[in-house]
């Protein structure tokens, strides 16, 4: 059955949405919490990894089967160059997302301004950086290479794992484990973007800085992305019309 533009479109605002405050969520609300001695009880880099992972995982389950279950620019473009997406739908799935971010970035900067001496700037406010806004200090070209081969990874996770010879059933976990291990190897590098919307969400709240580092987590994703979907559909051909919103 064909699922309505308007549909898929609700169906990405409300993934993104649970992307961003999930993923971004715990890296502000949870990761660092200290107990009167000072001792973090809060969940860490790894506890981070797993809310991203587990909200792709969460979200495509509910509502991949409507429009896809992108929630991400960079997958909808490698989506487009694979053949998955009609690109008519590229612009509308783009702007929906962006603005979906925003607005979970808007309701987390609410939710974060409600505790005593939050500052989204100086904390950096989950957003990307590199030089000195990456967490460990890595340089710019250490964060375009990552985080180009790291979208191009995920990419072939999704177009592999939603392949119409892939074992059925199983495409939203082997996404949501595939995005945990990015987050694994590259939240020291650049706090992982993979994902121009995810960046864009929170950085209009970040500062001016985030805000002029932001044209990489937008431009590399889309690179790795667009790499992973050419490729994919050159050395992988599948006989069969695969696409992903039907």
């Amino acid at each position: 059955m064909h699922t309505s533009l308007p549909s898929r479109l609700g169906a990405e605002a409300l993934g993104t949405f649970v992307l961003v405050f999930g993923g971004c969520g715990s890296a502000v609300l949870a990761a660092r919490v200290l107990s009167e001695d000072k001792v973090n009880m809060g969940i860490g880099f790894l506890g981070v990894a797993l809310a991203f992972g587990l909200t792709v995982l969460a979200m495509a389950y509910a509502v991949g089967h409507i429009s896809g279950g992108h929630f991400n620019p960079a997958v909808t473009i490698g989506a487009a160059l694979a053949g998955r997406v009609e690109w008519k739908a590229v612009g509308p799935y783009i702007i929906t997302q962006v603005a979906a971010a925003s607005v979970a970035g808007l309701a987390l900067f609410t939710i974060a301004s409600g505790k005593d001496g939050f500052d989204a700037v100086k904390s950096g406010f989950a957003s990307n950086g590199y030089g000195e806004r990456s967490p460990e200090g890595y340089s710019l070209l250490a964060g375009l290479l990552t985080e180009v081969v790291l979208t191009a990874i995920f990419l072939y996770i999704i177009l592999g794992s939603t392949d119409s010879r892939a074992p059925k059933g199983f495409a939203p976990a082997a996404i949501g484990l595939g995005l945990t291990l990015i987050h694994l190897v590259s939240i020291p590098v650049t706090n992982t973007s993979v994902n121009p919307a995810r960046s864009l969400g929170v950085a209009w709240f970040a500062g001016p800085e985030a805000l002029g580092q932001v044209w990489l987590f937008i431009l590399a994703p889309i690179i790795g992305a667009a790499i992973a979907g050419i490729t994919y559909k050159k050395f992988f051909p599948n006989t069969e019309d695969v696409v992903l919103e039907r």
